[in-house]
């Protein structure tokens, strides 16, 4: 059973006092380096991202320099990480397009975000929330698991129903901060196996409401 917008709320907010001072842990300098960085994150660790991203964004520092690149030397630089084959050739057609459409200049817009090769709604909200400050609210596998652990959703919702969801319950100024809070529970305490959220009582006390 979902619980109701007033319950969600509760335990969305819950989480957020959790972790108040969560922060993106991928690292980038500039948005050319978020846009790569979250790209590359995707059915991998965002420790794994930061291990290869240095040397990469040494070697390719522009969208300039990374369109000019062979997806094969793109390639040698991930190949630590899973389906490296495929996100650098998104990498070289993502840096081509900002060089060719966008004058070199990751673009705000959602959906020019998600023009971009290998750039989807997810990815597009982080760049939106962290690299502009744009309310937005991206769900990865611990949004979505966390979500449907605690009935926030139902069981059989898609992400952006979970994205839909989330976002009537939370006002857009604790979008970030919500999505900054729920990948840190995730990580230290709502896990995929054995979650140890019957340890935090204050997730599951309504008598306020």
């Amino acid at each position: 059973m979902v619980l109701s917008k007033k319950r969600a709320r509760k335990v969305l907010e819950e989480i957020i006092t959790l972790f108040p001072d969560a922060q993106p842990s991928l690292d980038f300098k500039n948005h050319f380096e978020l846009v790569i960085a979250v790209l590359l994150s995707a059915q991998t660790t965002d420790a794994a991202v930061n291990k290869a991203t240095p040397a990469l964004f040494a070697a390719y520092p522009t969208p300039q320099a990374m369109a000019a690149a062979s997806e094969a030397d793109l390639a040698k630089y991930i190949a630590t990480l899973g389906l490296y084959r495929n996100k650098a050739k998104f990498m070289k057609k993502c840096a081509q397009q900002l060089v060719d459409e966008f004058d070199g200049v990751v673009p705000q817009t959602r959906k020019e975000l998600e023009s971009l090769a290998g750039v989807g709604r997810k990815t597009a909200n982080v760049v939106m929330s962290v690299g502009f400050g744009i309310p937005a609210f991206a769900v990865d596998t611990h949004v979505e698991r966390i979500c449907k652990h605690h009935d926030i959703v139902k069981k059989s919702a898609t992400p952006r129903e979970v994205e839909d969801t989330v976002c009537a319950i939370l006002p857009p100024e604790k979008w970030l901060a919500a999505h900054q809070a729920m990948i840190y529970f995730g990580r230290a305490i709502c896990h995929p196996k054995n979650p140890e959220c019957h340890q935090y009582p204050q997730l599951y006390d309504f008598s306020d409401l």
